[in-house]
């Protein structure tokens, strides 16, 4: 299995001169995109602060942070129950069976996205829950908890009430739950040097979000009545580059939408004068690297901003990719619904932006290293 590490670093873009291309038409080419197989997600690592919560039937304690680092698990209960109340969440697990004498017995550790919950049983301790991962971050200060028959009930303050949580934990489901109602039908583009991934990838993302696929080289090969491969050696790269950009002027203005762009030279997305139409939408930027850890990756990141070497550098979003099998194209797309899901967290009136091809030149820039 994968593990995901998670940086962010800040970075402001200025904004790509626009050129006139040919008009291109969907309406007559066909789309047939089969559904992807779903494969399993792996689990997220991630630096988090962790300190006590309060038991409501004891007065507010202040507790020192500290920092840890964490293997990012869900291990539930079998039985519990979640419920959205707007500005709070609330958790129900079931203590039957397990012998619970008092207050005494439970064991409640709450802080940011971190949960904790663990019971006193026959001179040890169980876990049902324990995730470094909660849909979103609770306001750990307000956090309480009481036995109320033969549950233990938990109720955490969001830190943004307008957010719907879709279950306690961030999975594969709740983020794409979650990202519908952020995204508000804004359209995600897949680019980087492999158009395979860029493919795999985003089949997995237009599963999960009930997104249209499109894939630029099924609908450029399907025009053209040739592969990309003859069409470069016939007229250029360049070419299919230009026919690529037509297309994704069609496709800007469609909402609802996972475009996996072609990888490579012939690639639209690695010419930085072609990225006006993307900015329709957002931008994920699938990048392969030898980084081994968080710090060389945001280092990375940082650099390629900087630089400006790379047009994929324009992108909202950066996944870094120690290798790849397309086993774990579901945990890239996971990497990448997370990533977003930040970015607009950070900024409520992007996706709204985005329903142009007027880049906005303060967004944020999120990098995830996933290595094997």
């Amino acid at each position: 299995m994968a593990a995901i590490t998670s940086t962010a670093t800040l970075s402001f873009h200025s904004q790509n001169p626009i050129k006139t291309l040919p008009s291109f038409s969907l309406s007559n080419i066909p789309l047939s995109i089969s559904k992807p197989n779903l494969t399993s997600f792996t689990n997220l690592s991630l630096s988090i602060p962790a300190s006590k919560s309060n038991n409501a039937n004891s007065p507010p304690n202040r507790y020192s942070r500290f920092s840890c680092n964490c293997i990012s698990t869900a291990t539930p209960s079998t039985n519990y129950e979640f419920s959205d109340s707007s500005s709070e969440v609330e958790l129900r697990l079931s203590l039957v069976g397990l012998d619970v004498q008092s207050s005494k017995d439970i064991f409640v550790d709450a802080d940011g996205t971190s949960l904790v919950v663990q019971v006193q049983h026959s001179g040890s301790r169980i876990t049902l829950i324990e995730t470094n991962k909660m849909f979103e971050k609770i306001r750990t200060a307000e956090t309480i908890w009481f036995i109320d028959d033969d549950q233990l009930v938990i109720s955490m303050k969001k830190q943004d009430p307008d957010l719907k949580w879709p279950d306690i934990v961030e999975s594969w489901e709740s983020l794409t739950a979650g990202s519908m109602q952020l995204l508000k039908g804004a359209s995600v583009f897949l680019v980087g040097d492999s158009t395979e991934i860029n493919q795999k990838v985003a089949r997995e993302l237009a599963v999960g979000l009930g997104y249209t696929p499109l894939d630029t080289q099924e609908l450029l090969e399907t025009f053209a009545k040739q592969t990309i491969d003859s069409w470069v050696l016939a007229e250029g790269s360049d070419s299919v580059a230009e026919a690529e950009c037509a297309i994704l002027e069609s496709i800007s203005s469609h909402v609802r939408a996972v475009v996996s762009t072609l990888g490579g030279k012939q690639g639209a997305a690695r010419k930085a004068d072609k990225w006006q139409h993307l900015y329709a939408g957002f931008t994920v930027w699938l990048s392969p690297t030898e980084a081994l850890d968080e710090d060389s990756a945001k280092e990375e990141a940082r650099m390629n901003v900087k630089d400006r070497s790379v047009a994929y550098s324009n992108a909202d979003v950066v996944v870094k990719l120690q290798g790849w099998d397309s086993d774990h194209a579901k945990s890239v797309a996971q990497a990448s619904l997370s990533a977003l899901k930040q970015l607009i967290l950070s900024d409520k009136k992007l996706p709204g932006a985005r329903s142009s091809t007027t880049f906005c030149n303060s967004s944020m820039f999120f990098s995830f290293l996933i290595r094997k």
